[in-house]
């Protein structure tokens, strides 16, 4: 089976230093977030190489929201694209950003990657992948002062600010666990969640277990990833 996640990243790697180049040029978005022109590009793209080789996948991305009136099928194919996760970071000059993909074709997951191009880390459905013990528990920054205030004792924490950097760190076992508690979009946590089943752990969104079924851009999902010990035996 060809494999697109692997071309995508190949071809944003080819343009990475031009990306980088444009993490200054910013525009404000309704939300108060920033996207970039960086953002920008890299969808371009990933909806270049969607048109010549999936041309009946539809693109699901966070530069093309808010989506309205558009019905969504369970069984179609569809491509889910985070141009850049953590463009706080980006445009700060931090290099724990990352570029999220996942594919499903009609309905069924077929590949997902998370690639962290600063930090030269790549990770895409049947990778092998190394796992580790640990004690610290990764948090989402839109966590609030108060919040913080109330986290249990007892534990190291840890505020990346990047969800596709979190997501793999969990799956990982690098993190005991990661979790959002206020909600995220679907193009933040499609890859993180197929890896985590593809590496047995236990995924959780709002509270259920995943399934490895696609999520849309309908509402914000609260989830929670751990990483089983019985996995690193």
């Amino acid at each position: 089976m060809k494999q697109h996640c692997y071309e995508i990243t190949e071809i944003i790697k080819q343009h990475l230093e031009r990306i980088v180049s444009l993490r200054g040029n910013i525009n404000l978005k309704p939300d108060n977030s920033y996207v970039s022109e960086g953002d920008l590009l890299v969808q371009k793209l990933v909806l270049d190489y969607l048109q010549q080789e999936l041309p009946e996948h539809q693109l699901i991305s966070e530069e093309l929201a808010p989506f309205t009136d558009v019905i969504w099928d369970q069984n179609g194919s569809y491509v889910v694209l985070d141009p850049i996760d953590g463009t706080e970071n980006f445009v700060s000059g931090l290099k724990e950003w990352g570029i999220g993909i996942s594919i499903y074709t009609h309905g069924l997951h077929q590949e997902s990657c998370i690639y962290l191009p600063e930090l030269n880390d790549l990770h895409i459905t049947g990778m092998t992948m190394t796992h580790h013990r640990s004690r610290i528990r990764g948090l989402s920054s839109s966590l609030t002062k108060q919040d913080l205030l109330q986290l249990e004792e007892g534990f190291e924490y840890r505020i990346i600010g990047c969800s596709m950097y979190n997501m793999l760190a969990a799956v990982r076992g690098a993190y005991a666990s990661f979790e959002n508690v206020k909600g995220v979009n679907c193009w933040d946590i499609l890859p993180g969640l197929n890896f985590a089943l593809e590496h047995n752990c236990e995924a959780l969104v709002d509270g259920v277990a995943y399934q490895g079924q696609i999520l849309f851009p309908t509402q914000k999902y609260k989830i929670n990833i751990k990483k089983r010990h019985e996995a690193l035996a």
